[in-house]
């Protein structure tokens, strides 16, 4: 792997770069959609592909589970076994096992997690050996160390000992012999607490890993928690690495992140909020998630869900016959506004690169709703405007 740092926002530290794998060159900044069981929700690859999505995530633990990544590396990969043939990321499985002890169904110790899996009710055990072994079968472009996530009300106490645990289970993930052609990115965690970031960040530098990603930000945080983190954290990433903030995909955390100098997105945001008729919507004061069953919407047969939106759904319905559908239970509507989500972050973030190569991001967010009146230089990372 490859990346290659282009141009630097000089107001916000936002950047564009381009990172090269084996299965496609990825422009960043850029956003994944997620296809967790191999395959975004609903969504069929051909489409993803019209949508420009360069990459998509899949998840360790639920190919681990059902097929059994040994199967998916008999049938050649997940490349060839889904027939996506762009770059894949995987998880390490360390949220999903790590959730199972919040609920009591997994034991941590140093070595790993024994936990009971929600399928079967098996018990397992992961950890950093079995992570990357599970992982090199499936053959991502781009692997993740196997990570302790505490959750956000984790005491002090807890958070330190999840990042030692991150730590040292970093440093067998990166001492595992992955495939030729896969990259692996460690986890700062941390928590809300700065010290702990800066302790966690410290010791995974050391490390010189092919790229770096921030973890632990979207486990029940605030918003207000999440924007500090990111601020405080993502200009203290290597300037030379690509920078992963997991887990965070709405229009406007993804603004405020690479306007923090953050590079690559994931979120299931975009078609669980579609089986629940919500949509991406940009109003004059910025974006916002909206429901398609608004009373307006009822009989409004001129305008789609979002004016001026570009995706096939807007291009073709009006908000009268999405409501419609959605009210209905009709099932082609969660995939046309699945469609409207992921393509409003795949494009916003195609348009925050352009705009950044341009010499325009700042007039960019200001007309994106960041940087509104209301808001401090200081707040949104500016340091020159």
């Amino acid at each position: 792997m490859k990346f290659t740092l282009q141009k630097v926002c000089p107001k916000t530290g936002a950047r564009a770069g381009l990172l090269e794998t084996e299965h496609g060159v990825i422009e960043t900044p850029v956003f994944m959609p997620v296809a967790t069981k191999g395959s975004v929700r609903g969504i069929p690859w051909e489409t993803i592909k019209e949508l420009g999505a360069q990459i998509v995530l899949a998840n360790t633990y639920h190919l681990h589970i059902r097929p059994g990544d040994k199967l998916i590396q008999k049938a050649g990969g997940l490349h060839k076994w889904s027939n996506w043939s762009g770059p894949f990321l995987t998880d390490s499985g360390g949220f999903q096992v790590f959730s199972f002890a919040r609920r009591g169904k997994a034991k941590i110790m140093d070595s790993g997690v024994t936990f009971k899996d929600d399928l079967e009710g098996k018990m397992h055990f992961m950890g950093p050996k079995e992570s990357m072994e599970i992982q090199k079968n499936l053959g991502s472009d781009i692997v993740m160390a196997f990570d302790h996530c505490p959750p956000a009300d984790a005491t002090r106490e807890g958070i330190d000992y999840s990042v030692n645990l991150t730590t040292e289970w970093t440093k067998q993930c990166m001492d595992y012999e992955l495939q030729s052609h896969q990259s692996l990115f460690p986890i700062v965690q941390g928590g809300r607490f700065e010290d702990l970031r800066h302790k966690s960040l410290k010791e995974l530098v050391k490390l010189d890993a092919p790229g770096y990603a921030l973890g632990g930000v979207s486990v029940g945080e605030s918003r207000e928690e999440v924007d500090r983190i990111v601020q405080t954290m993502a200009n203290e990433l290597p300037s030379n690495k690509p920078r992963y903030l997991m887990g965070v995909g709405t229009p406007r955390d993804l603004l405020m992140s690479v306007t923090s100098g953050m590079d690559m997105f994931d979120c299931i945001l975009p078609t669980r909020l579609s089986r629940h008729g919500s949509f991406f919507r940009k109003n004059p004061e910025g974006w916002k998630t909206e429901s398609v069953t608004q009373k307006e919407f009822t009989e409004d047969f001129n305008n789609p869900i979002m004016k001026n939106c570009q995706c096939p759904t807007c291009s073709q319905f009006s908000r009268a016959y999405i409501k419609h559908l959605f009210k209905r239970s009709e099932i082609t509507v969660y995939y046309y506004i699945a469609v409207h989500n992921l393509y409003t972050l795949i494009n916003l973030t195609k348009n925050m690169r352009k705009a950044i190569l341009e010499d325009r991001f700042v007039e960019f967010i200001k007309s994106n709703g960041i940087l509104g009146e209301s808001s401090t230089e200081k707040e949104y990372n500016l340091v020159n405007t």
